[in-house]
């Protein structure tokens, strides 16, 4: 009964690239050899299955539904990777209920023996099902990029975060760098913000540079770490990788609802006989 890490991929706005950066270290992590699934819980807008190019003939909404199980909606994604795929257009999933929410972080437990990593590609802003799996994950890794309101909306997710979810411990990913010191700068920027009013601790975990062979992988209904292996972009995804899968696993379960928690619960009290 191995602890399964769990990673949500979210950002305070839009247009960060936080859904290519979920997919990229999801096939970065499962080229490690790591079991992978990749969670697209964008309730309403999903989008990780047209990037890696197929389509889904069921989905959350089946699961919320109870039409199908998780297991039955789970799909053999590309290079290792698999996908649990998110409704695109459905306003109601945009309503779910905490007890819905509750249900189907619950729904994981069943696939639990047959992965070492969730990555959780969350959607944008700070609605509720972001924070609803948000802090379900042990790990929360923040994208920001060098746009006017980035680092503003990061800021807000993170102090939303933590005055009013106890989060402490965060990672930040620059994505979309011109240069090789602007990742840093914009970490440094967050942290400045953060310090002078929150009890949090931020990680650098990297920067990904602007490349135009994300552009043309998309174009080809791919992500930029199989179209384009030795492309810029794929070597940082790479280095990434290396540094999320030397993150220590999760070792007791929390106070709150969480991935896989009866499974910690269960080892707790294993550990302790």
């Amino acid at each position: 009964m191995n602890p399964v890490q769990v990673i949500a991929v979210t950002s305070g706005r839009g247009g960060t690239g936080k859904t290519n950066v979920a997919v990229n270290l999801a096939l970065g992590l499962a080229d490690l050899g790591r079991r992978v699934v990749l969670l697209d819980a964008d309730l309403a807008l999903a989008n990780v299955h047209t990037l890696l190019g197929f389509s889904a003939e069921s989905n959350l909404v089946d699961v919320i539904s109870g039409t199908c199980s998780l297991n039955e909606v789970i799909l053999p994604g590309r290079g290792g990777v698999r996908v649990v795929p998110g409704a695109s257009g459905v306003r109601s999933m945009t309503q779910l209920s905490t007890m819905q929410h509750a249900g189907l972080i619950h729904a994981f437990s069943e696939i639990g023996d047959s992965l070492d990593v969730l990555v959780i590609d969350t959607a944008a802003g700070i609605g509720e099902s972001v924070v609803s799996f948000v802090r379900a994950a042990r790990e929360v890794l923040v994208v920001v990029c060098d746009e006017p309101t980035s680092i503003n909306d990061a800021f807000r997710l993170i102090e939303l975060l933590s005055r009013e979810h106890g989060i402490s411990r965060f990672h930040v990913l620059a994505n979309k760098t011109r240069t090789p010191n602007e990742g840093r700068v914009l970490f440094n920027k967050l942290v400045k913000i953060t310090d002078s009013c929150l009890n949090v601790v931020l990680h650098y975990v990297g920067d990904v540079p602007f490349d135009e062979s994300v552009r043309r992988a998309a174009q080809k209904y791919r992500a930029v770490y199989e179209g384009y292996p030795r492309s810029k972009c794929a070597f940082a995804y790479k280095v990434i990788a290396q540094k999320v899968a030397g993150w220590p696993l999760p070792a007791n379960p929390c106070s709150h609802l969480e991935f896989f928690g009866e499974r910690l619960m269960v080892a707790s009290v294993l550990n302790q006989k």
